[in-house]
């Protein structure tokens, strides 16, 4: 079950943390695997991770830019699978973000989406199917404090999952995405060490246990729900997000 053999996977935001468990396990099914990263060296460095039993390429890109991203996607020719993972975090309320910090964060996690979307989906309707996994948040779903601008974004990628699924239904595209509560990845211990540095150990815990389960997710745990929702076995599954939070949206109360 779940065999991705055959299919040419595009995985962005794959150099790290849910991008990167993504990268390990779709190689492990057999995919091929092209990691589109701002960072080539983490790239590079998943490639290895991934070995040599299945074929995995790196390549250095700008999301925000759709010149790179198109002549990337060139580069590689054929997309069954896209997972649009790259993003970044934000910290502020409407009155305290700039309009700078607003427009990188819509550039890298909206516009880079789009670009992605832009350059996989003539490859996917020219072959007649194709499936397209982007990553929102819980974000998208509930307020959370100052979080204005990374909320905007993923309340757009939900947006933009829907009109998808919708449009390119009749070219065997499907679209859905997934909306995880805090994941324990590197990028959120760099965060909490940037943003509350000498409270780190208290950040953690409060962060931990903000999902009623007690803890963070796992990237791996993210990984297994991308699997199911980009292999075969899910053929019938379109237009849907499927929040994965430890209970975060419906039991915080």
């Amino acid at each position: 079950m779940f065999s991705l053999k055959g299919k040419t996977a595009v995985i962005t935001g794959g150099g790290s943390g849910i991008g990167k468990a993504i990268a390990l396990l779709f190689a492990k099914q057999g995919a091929t695997v092209h990691i589109i990263e701002l960072n080539a060296a983490a790239a590079t460095e998943t490639v290895s991770a991934i070995g040599t039993e299945t074929p995995a390429f790196a390549h250095g890109c700008d999301v925000s830019n759709q010149e790179q991203v198109l002549n990337t996607f060139k580069e590689i020719g054929k997309v069954d699978i896209l997972v649009n993972n790259a993003g970044i975090a934000h910290i502020g309320r409407a009155d305290t973000t700039s309009e700078a910090d607003f427009t990188k964060v819509f550039d890298v996690n909206v516009k880079g989406a789009y670009n992605c979307l832009f350059a996989a989906i003539p490859m996917m309707k020219t072959a007649g199917a194709g499936v397209i996994l982007n990553m929102a948040s819980i974000g998208a779903i509930v307020g959370i404090s100052d979080r204005f601008a990374y909320s905007m974004s993923k309340g757009a990628i939900y947006a933009m999952t829907l009109s998808v699924a919708r449009d390119y239904m009749a070219d065997g595209i499907r679209c859905n995405s997934i909306s995880p509560a805090r994941v324990h990845t590197p990028f959120v211990d760099g965060f909490i060490a940037k943003n509350y540095a000498g409270q780190e150990a208290e950040i953690f815990e409060k962060l931990s246990k903000s999902q009623p389960i007690g803890r963070m997710g796992k990237p791996e745990e993210v990984a297994s729900l991308a699997l199911y929702l980009c292999a075969d076995e899910a053929g019938f599954v379109t237009g849907n997000d499927y929040p994965i939070d430890g209970g975060f949206i419906k039991l915080n109360n």
